[in-house]
Formats: C-alpha cells, structure tokens, sequence
C-alpha cells in the first residue's frame, strides 16, 4: 500500500523503510511506471526466492548498496550504483550464503568491492557490468577468524573494470578453511587497474595478521580472454597463495595487459605467484613463468575441509 501511494504521487515521493523494524511480506510485486521521481530508503534481501530486481538507481548508501543474503533463484539487472570512489564499506552488490543468482547489464561505480561474493555462495552469474571505479569484482573475503566458506560455480565474463584498484579478485584471510572452486573469469576489459587479476589469501586490514596452518583451498579457477592496461605500481598478475594450502588448477589463457601510458616513469613489475599451481595455455603477456606446473603431494591432505 505505501509503495502504490508514493508511486501514484505527482510530486516527488520518498518510500522509508524506518530503522529498528523488520518487515515479512508475503510475495510482493513492486512495480511501475510512477508518475514521478521516488525515493526508496534501505534495501536488503533476506531469505528470499524467485525474486526479480531490475531498473534501480541506488546511491550514496553508507555501507553496501544492494545485499543478497541467503536468497535463491534471483536475477538483478539494470541497476545503477553510485557512491564517492573514496567511500570504504559501500560495496555495489554483495551476495552471501545465496544460489543461483544472475546479475548483469549493471553499471557501478563506488568506494568499495563493485560486487562482492561471500561464504556460502554458489551457482552465481555476472555479465556484462561496468565497474567504473571500484575496487574490482571480488569473491571474498572469506576465512575471517578463522571461519569456513564454501564458493563454488561462480562465472564472471563480458565486463568492463576502469580505473579501479583491483581488476578480478579472490581474497582469504590466513586461518579460515573450506574452499573456492569451478571459477571462470572470461572475457574482461581492464583500464588503468592496479591489479588486473589478484589471488591475495593473506587478506588482512591491519599490520598485525600473522599466517595461520590452515587457510581456504583455491583450486579449479580459469582466467580466459582477459586485455586492457594496467596501472605498474603493482604486477598485472599477482597470484599469492596461502603457504601451507596452496591454489591449484590456476589455468590462464589469451591475457594481454600492457602498462599505462600515464606510469610516472614508474618501472614496470612482473607477474608475482607464490605456491600457485597451474599452466598457461596460451601466450600470455606479459609472461607468467611463475607458476608451478603439476600438483603438490599437500592435496590428498585438504579434503576434510573441502565443501
């Protein structure tokens, strides 16, 4: 009933959902068109299924934008998020603990992750976003203090990263368990990133995280068809993996990321691995000689935390 009165309005309306309340409603169709401009203060999605989110302006939130928590079966498309680039905590779309989700045709730019996955995700799908600027399209982070996460079947292709600090990114923190598997980055255009594509699983917001002996098994992760240019204060692969879980199955293939031409005389870094395993499968520029072919004999150790 408040949403067909603010939408009937001819001035323009603001919907509150007031602070200190939680809402249950029944299967719920907000729709237009309205007569004017309106206003909807505060959206989070709980719990909830077959849900259809399209056509949304969403700005200025103080902390994430859009967040999806254990919800299935959701398709968001059309939205445009957008906060100051220097506004920590205000991820464009997170999604935690959900399955079965396809997000595309989106346009973010804000302070913080453009979408951010967490623990508990799978079957998750993202196409055709500009992230622009942000800090890149992340799966993480996951392990904080020492917590298990399970990710899996994630797909990211056809979009485009500008002048952000991360391109694709899986960040861990040291001593969390369980695993990350069956990801595919394809088809991505970077601008000026800083680090095209990232593995960091020493995660950490402080100078005082020490490594753990235990740490989130990535392995089964592609990087395919990924080009633009890179910001050379840092690699344009940086593939730092936990040293007692190492990642495996890192396979990359058609990379080409050529420094910017606004680098400052800054000199350029090679790609960086650490107890990363995998293979190129095609020529990669600039080339990654770092990484381990093979698989460590650690892995027949790592099933009982696997997902």
């Amino acid at each position: 009933m408040a949403w067909d009165i603010a939408c009937s309005q001819t001035q323009p309306a603001l919907l509150v959902a007031p602070a200190g309340y939680r809402f249950v409603v029944q299967p719920t169709v907000l729709a237009g068109p309205c007569q004017t401009s309106l206003l909807f203060q505060a959206i989070r999605f709980f719990m909830s299924s077959n849900l259809t989110v399209q056509g949304l302006k969403v700005q200025n939130s103080p902390q994430f934008h859009f967040r999806l928590d254990h919800c299935q079966n959701v398709v968001v498309r059309m939205l445009n998020i957008h906060s100051p680039s220097l506004s920590p905590n205000t991820d464009g779309i997170h999604i935690e603990n959900s399955n079965n989700i396809i997000v595309h045709s989106s346009l973010i730019s804000n302070g913080d992750d453009c979408i951010s996955i967490g623990a508990g995700s799978y079957n998750v799908h993202i196409r055709n976003i500009t992230c622009s600027p942000s800090h890149g399209i992340s799966i993480g982070s996951l392990g904080f203090r020492n917590s298990g996460a399970c990710v899996s079947n994630i797909t990211v292709s056809d979009c485009f990263i500008h002048h952000s600090q991360n391109g694709v990114r899986i960040k861990t923190w040291q001593g969390g368990y369980g695993s990350v598997s069956q990801v595919k980055f394809h088809n991505i255009w970077m601008e000026g990133v800083r680090n095209p594509v990232i593995i960091d699983q020493y995660y950490c917001l402080s100078k005082n995280c020490s490594n753990q002996t235990s740490g989130v098994y990535i392995h089964d992760v592609s990087y395919s068809n990924i080009r633009g240019t890179y910001d050379v204060r840092s690699p344009p692969m940086h593939l730092a993996c936990s040293d007692s879980v190492p990642c495996t199955d890192l396979e990359l293939s058609d990379i080409v990321l050529f420094p910017g031409a606004d680098h400052g005389g800054v000199a350029e870094k090679n790609p960086f691995c650490w107890n990363a395993y995998g293979g190129n499968q095609t020529l990669i520029v600039p080339p990654v000689s770092c990484l381990i072919g093979g698989s460590p004999d650690l892995i027949m150790d790592l099933k009982e935390d696997l997902c």
